[in-house]
């Protein structure tokens, strides 16, 4: 099962699903993620992810686009833009909405990257226990 995590600009939401499936569901589901535009890496994602001993340094922001796959079985779009934007995907793919507030706007303004982490481990937190329950909730969904 191909699972394709999607998001604004692949950087911190979509990187932090993909990490998280490849983390703890490698057996069930082969994970990927892009945006519907490319972003960059959010450092912040990378240093959450890192505290809870998840390695997402090397992931890369992408485009649907630039993906080595073409065919999924789901596409989870994780936040109101992706939803709303997501391209046409071929094939039998199904489509399911999973939002998770978006870090960056959650921690505009903040005074230090501390203060900003805090709604970047929430997150996480979040779509780590969403991933948890994947791949069962999705056949739940359908």
């Amino acid at each position: 099962m191909k699972i394709l995590f999607l998001c604004t600009g692949n950087s911190c939401r979509s990187q932090m699903a993909e990490g998280w499936a490849r983390a703890l569901k490698a057996e069930a589901f082969e994970a990927y993620s892009a945006g519907v535009v490319k972003h960059g890496l959010n450092p912040l994602a990378v240093k959450a992810m890192a505290e809870s001993g998840v390695d997402i340094a090397g992931h890369e922001s992408n485009t649907v686009d630039e993906l080595p796959v073409t065919e999924f079985d789901y596409v989870i779009t994780l936040c109101g833009h992706a939803n709303e934007n997501c391209p046409f995907f071929p094939g039998k793919v199904r489509r399911v909405h999973a939002g998770f507030d978006d870090p960056p706007a959650l921690a505009k303004g903040v005074a230090s990257d501390e203060e900003a982490l805090v709604h970047y481990r929430r997150v996480r937190d979040e779509i780590r226990e969403y991933v948890l329950g994947l791949p069962e909730a999705l056949e739940s969904e359908g």
